[in-house]
């Protein structure tokens, strides 16, 4: 069990979040909670989808996942309350909106890469299926010529047999 209450998680949180953003440091000395139990409530919080960058920077240099988070918590709100949510974040609606619009053109892109190693594997695997039925029919034809030619020895074989 945790020496710590939820209170105190929940307040030391808050401290890392937006729009405080207080570096782990700065929330270890305010609240007197140890920076590795800070740096474990933070990870967990993060796993649960929350924007905590907790490093004291300013949003644009946030980590990706942070900035995903804060797209995901705010993607189902109206302009109104899209603009509350960022004020109380301390972010612009605009950020946001970049947010999300590199997030859909992340994915977007990682469908096109997908689709592009998926074609060139196929390309690759139609140019060997060729070069395969191009050797089976070689063989093909040479069994072809083959028996036709065993089959003529047998005839020339029987006419010398006969007379």
């Amino acid at each position: 069990m945790s020496r710590y209450s939820k209170e105190k998680k929940e307040h030391a949180l808050s401290l890392m979040a937006p729009p405080n953003n207080l570096a782990v440091a700065e929330v270890s000395a305010r609240t007197g909670v140890t920076e590795p139990t800070l740096y474990a409530w933070r990870n967990q919080a993060r796993a649960k989808g929350r924007a905590v960058p907790g490093d004291g920077s300013g949003p644009e240099s946030w980590r990706p996942e942070d900035r995903f988070a804060v797209v995901v918590e705010s993607l189902g709100l109206a302009e109104a309350e899209l603009a509350e949510y960022c004020r109380k974040k301390g972010l612009f609606v605009e950020q946001v909106l970049g947010w999300r619009e590199a997030s859909v053109l992340a994915t977007a892109g990682a469908d096109e890469r997908v689709s592009a190693a998926a074609l060139a594997h196929e390309r690759r695997r139609n140019r060997d299926l060729e070069k395969e039925l191009r050797r089976k029919e070689k063989a093909l034809a040479e069994t072809a010529a083959l028996l036709v030619l065993s089959r003529k020895l047998e005839a020339f074989q029987t006419k010398d047999e006969d007379a």
